[in-house]
This record gives structure tokens, sequence and C-alpha cells, in this order.
């Protein structure tokens, strides 16, 4: 697992965005899960851009899912190759998705 220097960064808008970078799975679930929790719980949500992420496993689904459930996620900048994976599940029809950042920031 790769981590960006700043994991989160407050965005433009009243949610912060979180952006990591890398491959996560298991046994990145709870640095994500970390950054996730803390920016939710600060600002009663979060935008997930997901620009930077090149791989993820059946655990970050269900955190991103469970995260969907408790509090405001807005999930940018899916990269083909996950909003492909996302659309086989089906979570693309259940999650707030956006093209970019900044449309996720506006909206």
């Amino acid at each position: 697992m790769t981590s960006p220097a700043s994991p989160w960064h407050p965005g433009a808008g009243p949610l912060p965005v979180i952006a990591p970078q890398g491959e996560f799975d298991y046994g990145s679930v709870p640095w994500l899960r970390e950054q996730i929790d803390t920016a939710a719980d600060a600002h009663g949500g979060v935008i997930l851009d997901a620009g930077g992420i090149t791989f993820i496993d059946s655990t970050v689904f269900t955190l991103i899912l469970m995260t969907h459930q408790r509090t405001h996620l807005r999930v940018a900048n899916l990269q083909p190759r996950l909003a492909q994976v996302f659309g086989v599940y089906g979570i693309d029809r259940v999650l707030n998705i956006y093209p970019t950042v900044d449309s996720a920031r506006t909206t």
C-alpha cells in the first residue's frame, strides 16, 4: 500500500477530500478506515477521491458500503477499471459517484 503524505485535505466545499494512493486490501483497511472516520466524524461526510487507487479487494468494498450507510459519502474520480468492478457488483447503483472531485464538491 502506498499513501499520500497528507491523507486528507479540506475540499472547497463542506466535505473533506480523502485521496488514497495505491493498492488497498485487508492489511490496509484499518489505515483507510481511520482516515475516512476522522474526516466523516468531523464533517458529517467525506469525498473519496479514488483516482489514485489502483486495486481494492472485498474488504475495501465492505468499508465503502459501510461508510455509505453511516455517513454522507461521495466517490469521485473512479478509474475505469474500478468503475467496471463497481458495475459488476452493482455498487455503482448504490453509491453517489461523481466524475471529478470538483463535481462531488459542488453537488
